[in-house]
């Protein structure tokens, strides 16, 4: 087979390593692979095709925030993507996060429509059938089911300043997104596949193919982590995002640090400098890391991983954490109640107040975290192999089943 993945990012990010760990499968399979990306940086992707420049991404977050035009810029450059595309000729098209300020959806979708091979879409959010947002739990709106308008998320991402264009987003891309033939869709989470029935793209078939872990990276890791930072005697709260903001519940951290004992300490990891600044003291904050290793690392240093999540789809750090042996306690939003694996392992949670969130962090420091989670729970995680393995069989099926239908089988 000849397979292309097309994301915004490309080796970092749940989203760009998910798409490096498919690519470099298929090639030890012994299949073609090709990799696009909209934007830096990158890790590990000195073969991947860029998509336009920067100067385009540029542009395209000046059209969003002015003209909340989000997925109808960078046309240029995704027309001569296009022609890339045509060049290559891959069996299998493979769409992930294809927003991002990076590609003209219209142009895209024209070609597969023309192309008229097997498309495969993972949807990791929700932008793929609302007029603007990613995620709506946080506003509780339920506008995206019938039609888009007056936007409650008009300044979340992918933040417009000036104009809500949500109703004229939502009937474009209804008319762009649904008509592809052969389009299977794949969501990480059951929760995301039933929101994708009650949508107009409710005419695909849905498969959920969780998102997994490299399991020989993610898994108890000493180190000197607490001797660097000074937690050899405390008991160690731990955050983990890409983007601390209110989706992830960053409040959460700061209102529950007023309540912690001396012994207790909390530490955040990917906050910007900004963020840094307002910590309290029982807060250390580390900026985002990109090696995998050293947050392993990390998670096993600490006693227990706190997730106070209120919108996600099907959070990796959850799954990091339990292959790491530390106890999870993550909202029950989204998808991030299928992210813990056992009882043993971690629990979901009602968003709650900081008090009571203590209750429950209390009563494990009682018990002692690292003697809750057992080795089983650990395994039970879903490797990153196993994943990348279900993508390939589904490649390998739509595959089969175009050369039935040009054969005439």
């Amino acid at each position: 087979m000849r397979v292309l993945q097309i994301n915004s990012v490309c080796g970092v990010g749940s989203t760009g390593r998910i798409m490096l760990q498919i690519h470099n499968t298929l090639k030890e399979k012994g299949h073609e692979s090709y990799i696009a990306y909209g934007r830096k940086p990158v890790r590990n992707c000195e073969e991947a095709i860029r998509i336009g420049n920067d100067l385009d991404v540029y542009f395209h977050v000046l059209l969003t925030r002015m003209f909340d035009l989000h997925g109808f810029g960078s046309k240029k450059a995704t027309k001569e993507f296009v022609k890339t595309v045509e060049k290559i000729n891959p069996d299998i098209i493979h769409l992930h996060n294809i927003h991002g300020y990076y590609l003209h959806i219209e142009v895209l979708f024209d070609f597969l429509k023309r192309y008229d091979k097997p498309v495969v879409w993972t949807l990791h959010d929700c932008w793929a059938f609302t007029g603007h947002c990613a995620y709506f739990l946080y506003a509780r709106c339920d506008k995206w089911k019938t039609g888009c308008y007056s936007c409650p998320e008009k300044k979340a991402y992918p933040k417009s300043v000036f104009l809500d264009n949500s109703k004229s987003n939502y009937q474009r891309k209804r008319k762009i997104f649904t008509g592809v033939r052969n389009m299977t869709l794949v969501t990480p989470s059951q929760w995301l596949a039933g929101l994708v029935k009650e949508s107009f793209l409710a005419e695909y078939p849905v498969k959920v193919i969780p998102n997994g872990v490299d399991v020989s990276i993610f898994k108890p890791t000493p180190s000197d982590f607490r001797k660097r930072f000074g937690l050899a005697n405390k008991f160690v709260i731990l955050g983990v995002a890409n983007v601390w903001d209110r989706r992830k519940g960053f409040d959460y951290f700061l209102e529950l640090s007023k309540y912690l004992s001396d012994d207790e300490v909390i530490v955040l990891v990917g906050v910007s400098d900004k963020q840094i600044k307002m910590l309290p003291r029982n807060v250390i904050g580390i900026k985002r890391t990109s090696l995998a290793k050293e947050l392993a690392e990390i998670y096993t240093a600490a006693d227990v991983f706190f997730n106070p999540t209120l919108e996600d789809n099907y959070p990796t750090v959850n799954l990091e954490a339990q292959a790491c042996g530390t106890y999870v306690i993550t909202f029950d939003s989204g998808g991030s109640s299928e992210t813990i694996v056992s009882e043993k392992s971690g629990m979901a949670i009602k968003p709650c107040s900081a008090k009571y969130i203590l209750d429950l962090v209390k009563s494990l420091k009682s018990i002692g975290t690292k003697g809750v989670i057992i080795e089983s729970s650990m395994r039970s995680v879903i490797s990153h192999q196993f994943m990348v393995n279900s993508y390939i069989g589904l490649y390998e099926e739509l595959y089969c089943e175009g050369n039935e239908k040009v054969v005439g089988v």
